[in-house]
């Protein structure tokens, strides 16, 4: 397969994003945190090639981006009063929030598990290819498995050329550092990773969470 790299100001990027996507393709562009790479998240086959280009293991669950916080009911279920305090507070951002999976979203994305990530990116792009396609990104840093992760076009296209259509290059990830990743789905909230969010800012509203790093 041909890597194409194109520039994100390039009204073709933003075109042919669109229809790689809803053509079930994966294509990588740049986030709020590091640089992502993605597909259609209600395409199961889609999500299969995303888990094959990176080298992924089926079993390890995918993110889901959501191009606003009204959007989690259609990949989430069960969400509890507090997961809306804290998109309110952290959202769009650096804040991944683990929820209840919602049965439409297919198991793959979740590995067959019961829960999934979700986050609203604080970025332009991947916010306008979630609008164009009117659904969530089934989307995660852009290197293949266990590699280190890219805040470049380039540093993506060393590692993922041949094995997706398209990268979108904003420039350098203006994070550089991954998300925050809390999870909701137990009692007490569990914080599996920290990154944009510190573990402070959570503490304000999950005064009980656990850090289990």
């Amino acid at each position: 397969m041909k890597t194409h790299t194109l520039l994100a100001d390039d009204p073709q990027a933003i075109s042919d994003a669109q229809r790689l996507l809803r053509q079930g393709q994966v294509i990588a562009f740049p986030t709020d945190t590091v640089y992502g790479v993605g597909t259609h998240a209600f395409l199961p086959d889609a999500v299969a090639a995303l888990y094959a280009a990176k080298n992924r293991p089926l079993s390890k669950a995918i993110p889901v981006l959501i191009a606003r916080t009204d959007d989690v009911p259609r990949v989430a279920r069960a969400v509890p009063t507090v997961a809306w305090q804290l998109a309110e507070e952290f959202w769009p951002g650096g804040l991944t929030i683990v929820l209840p999976r919602a049965e439409e979203l297919p198991a793959i994305v979740t590995g067959s598990g019961d829960t999934v990530a979700v986050r609203c990116p604080h970025h332009p792009i991947p916010l306008t290819l979630m609008n164009a396609i009117d659904a969530p990104l089934a989307a995660t840093s852009a290197n293949l498995s266990g590699q280190p992760t890219p805040s470049t076009a380039r540093q993506v296209a060393a590692q993922m050329a041949g094995r997706l259509p398209l990268i979108i290059d904003g420039g350098d990830s203006p994070g550089g550092i991954p998300s925050t990743v809390v999870d909701l789905s137990t009692c007490p909230p569990r914080l599996l990773r920290t990154g944009a969010v510190a573990a402070h800012q959570l503490r304000r509203l999950l005064p009980d969470l656990i850090e289990v790093e």
